[in-house]
C-alpha cells in the first residue's frame, strides 16, 4: 500500500546567541518554513548553540560541552509544544543529556502533536565524542508513526551496516539520520554512507546535517552556511 507523506530537513546553522530565546527564534524561522511538512527533522547536537550562552563560553574546554545538560527540560518543552501547536511530527535533532549518574548521551527525540515521545540514544559514537565525556547507548529501536516506520541512525550509525540492517530486520522503513560533521569529507562521508544503507536494506533514509563555525572550543561544522 502507497502512502504519501512530506519531511522538511532543517538545516541549522550554530552562531552565538545571547539569550534561550535567540535559540527559540532561530528554531521557529526553520518550523515557519516548513509548514505542511508532515515531519520535520533537525540536525544532530544543533543545541550545542546552547554552549555559547554559558559564561565564558570561548575560554572553556570542550569537555565543557555536557553543561548544555541544563538547558534539556527548556528543549523538550520547546519541541513538545511546536509539535503540538503545529500538528507535525518533530525530531528535534539530538542533544547531549544526562542519562544517569556522571552519564551523559547523544539523545535524538520524536515529539508528536499528540503527545507522542520516542527517543533513541546514540549507540556508535564518533572518536571526538569520547572527549566529550559522552557515552553510548545500546538499544535500536522502531517506531510507529502513522505514515511509517522509523528508526535512527545518528550521524556515525550511519557508517556501521549493523545499525540500519538491525532497524530493517525490525520492519524499519524510514531511517531518520541528523549529523554533525566536521569538514566537507565528512559530510560526504556520511551521505555515502546513507546511500548504501538505502540500497543494502531497501528502504528510504533522510540526511539532516549541521552547520555553522561559531568559534571557541566548538567545533566548526560543514558547511558553514546553508546550500
Amino acid at each position: 500500500m502507497s502512502r504519501n507523506f512530506t519531511v522538511s530537513a532543517c538545516q541549522y546553522i550554530v552562531t552565538e546567541i545571547n539569550t534561550f530565546e535567540d535559540f527559540i527564534t532561530k528554531v521557529r524561522i526553520l518550523l515557519n518554513k516548513s509548514q505542511g511538512a508532515d515531519v520535520v527533522i533537525f540536525p544532530e547536537l544543533f543545541t550545542i548553540e546552547l554552549f555559547t550562552l554559558l559564561k565564558k563560553w570561548q575560554e572553556r574546554p570542550i569537555s565543557h560541552l555536557t553543561l548544555i545538560d541544563q538547558f534539556t527540560d527548556a528543549y523538550k518543552q520547546l519541541f513538545q509544544q511546536e509539535a503540538k501547536e503545529r500538528g507535525q511530527f518533530i525530531i528535534a535533532g539530538s542533544h547531549l543529556e544526562q542519562t544517569g549518574a556522571d552519564r551523559y548521551e547523544n539523545v535524538a527525540h520524536i515529539w508528536g502533536p499528540d503527545g507522542e515521545h520516542y527517543a533513541h540514544s546514540k549507540t556508535h559514537i564518533f572518536p571526538a565524542e569520547r572527549g566529550w565525556y559522552t557515552q553510548e547507548g545500546d538499544k535500536m529501536a522502531v517506531f510507529q508513526l502513522p505514515f511509517a516506520r522509523v528508526g535512527f541512525n545518528i550521524c556515525y550509525e550511519a557508517e556501521i551496516p549493523e545499525c540500519a540492517a538491525t532497524l530493517a530486520e525490525q520492519g524499519v522503513e524510514l531511517i531518520l539520520t541528523p549529523s554533525a560533521t566536521f569538514t566537507e569529507q565528512g559530510f560526504w562521508r556520511v551521505r555515502h554512507c546513507c546511500h548504501a544503507r538505502c540500497i543494502e536494506n531497501q528502504i528510504y533514509l533522510v540526511h539532516c546535517c549541521l552547520g555553522g563555525n561559531p568559534g571557541g572550543p566548538l567545533p566548526g561544522c560543514w558547511p558553514e552556511v546553508q546550500f
